[in-house]
């Protein structure tokens, strides 16, 4: 009787996808939502780019207080209030006149709305749900940030159809409509902490699930924050997460549609092209699951080796207006940046979870938003300075190369990397 039983870490698990899709859709709108901004208003791309840099920064700075919020307190509640606070805050964008406003009501209350339904405390749930496959979990809630980028288009519909204004209400009531009675109806902890011995099929943890000397075993190590701050794997991962997940991914994702625009495609064929990238960001989540067998570091590496071919593809067809290559790098660059921050997550937790992981996980993406804060912003800035995109692009492929060699040295079974 106990095997037909649906196991309720599904219930959870498919909830914690849906608030994933839709409160990352609000910060991605952006993209769209930018050139429309832009020329109504005649902000220059990097005073109008700090309104994304600063919803990151702020996101990050919640996110390690948010997990420790979720550690002691009742989740469903914090989510709650985090979908009613994002979906506010995007429909209030409807009245900004200034760039101060969008500053406030995007780049600061949208923030803190996000950090509080975000990947921070959906994984400390859900993870405890599943403790045998983490980079399927992370890669499935990673997936409902991918569908949300396919939404380019509906958000570039609404615009051409109602205007901006009328579309940040449309996409700020559905928001709070969704997501605040899903929390409340379906999202809890495992009240145990642990899987029941058939509810979860162990599926082979692969190589880099054996505990190693760089890999200590978190059973019997009751991991917390500081103690994790102490050990040079840690603080290499915090390193990789600002520049490899961060700052080169978010120059990619902000100003995407804009880099297409101004290879002379339409705002809706450039949205089009854009929901591309999101599928394609979506099989790479999915597919983060082959590192819960083969091992998370050559998962990670092959995602940021694919996303570079994308990047140098684009950056060497600047002034090409054809369709192949933006497709190709959609496809290419899409898949890589789905497919290694979740494996890099998934490879944090599998060394650091315990009942601090929230305060652990939030200190990463602390880390991965103060990168991707910087990054769009000095993408508008090295546009307005020369016309162009190209040094932008160049500096996305660095960072990338660097997380692969980040990345490979800190492999499990390398001696003395935790010291």
């Amino acid at each position: 009787m106990s095997r037909s039983k649906l196991y309720y870490g599904w219930v959870v698990l498919g909830a914690g996808f849906i608030v994933m899709l839709l409160g990352y859709a609000m910060r991605n709108t952006f993209t769209v939502f930018y050139p429309v901004i832009v020329q109504d208003f005649g902000w220059t791309r990097g005073t109008t780019a700090i309104m994304y840099s600063l919803t990151l920064l702020c996101y990050g700075f919640v996110a390690p207080a948010v997990g420790g919020l979720v550690d002691r307190f009742n989740p469903k509640f914090i989510l709650a209030a985090g979908g009613l606070i994002v979906g506010s805050g995007i429909a209030l964008c409807s009245f900004a006149t200034q760039i101060w406003h969008f500053y406030l009501l995007y780049g600061v209350m949208v923030a803190v709305g996000l950090s509080l339904i975000g990947v921070t405390p959906l994984s400390a749930i859900i993870t405890n749900w599943f403790p045998r496959r983490r980079g399927f979990v992370f890669g499935l809630l990673g997936a409902g940030f991918g569908v949300s980028l396919i939404s380019a288009p509906v958000f570039q519909y609404l615009i051409s159809s109602f205007g901006w204004q009328t579309a940040y209400v449309i996409l700020g009531a559905a928001a709070v409509v969704i997501i605040v009675p899903l929390c409340l109806a379906f999202m809890r902890r495992n009240p145990n902490r642990r899987v029941p011995p058939n509810a979860e099929p162990a599926g082979g943890d692969g190589p880099e699930l054996t505990l190693q000397q760089d890999q200590p075993d978190i059973s019997a190590h009751d991991w917390t924050l500081r103690a994790a701050l102490q050990t040079n794997t840690f603080r290499i991962f915090l390193i990789i997460s600002f520049f490899s997940i961060g700052l080169g991914p978010q120059i990619v994702l902000a100003h995407q549609v804009y880099i297409l625009q101004d290879m002379g495609h339409t705002p809706m064929a450039a949205a089009t092209m854009f929901s591309v990238f999101g599928a394609s960001f979506v099989a790479g989540n999915v597919s983060s699951f082959f590192s819960d067998r083969v091992g998370r570091t050559f998962i990670f590496m092959g995602g940021c080796l694919v996303t570079t071919t994308g990047v140098v593809l684009l950056l060497l067809s600047q002034n090409n207006p054809g369709v192949v290559t933006p497709i190709m790098f959609a496809i290419c660059a899409g898949y890589g940046l789905g497919l290694a921050p979740p494996t890099c997550y998934a490879a944090v937790a599998d060394r650091y979870h315990g009942k601090h992981y929230g305060s652990i996980q939030g200190t990463m993406i602390l880390a991965c938003s103060l990168g991707g804060a910087i990054g769009p912003w000095i993408a508008g800035v090295l546009h307005d300075m020369s016309g162009n995109y190209q040094s932008a692009l160049a500096i996305v492929v660095c960072v990338l190369a660097a997380g692969v060699v980040l990345m490979w040295l800190i492999r499990p079974g390398r001696g003395g990397v935790n010291a």
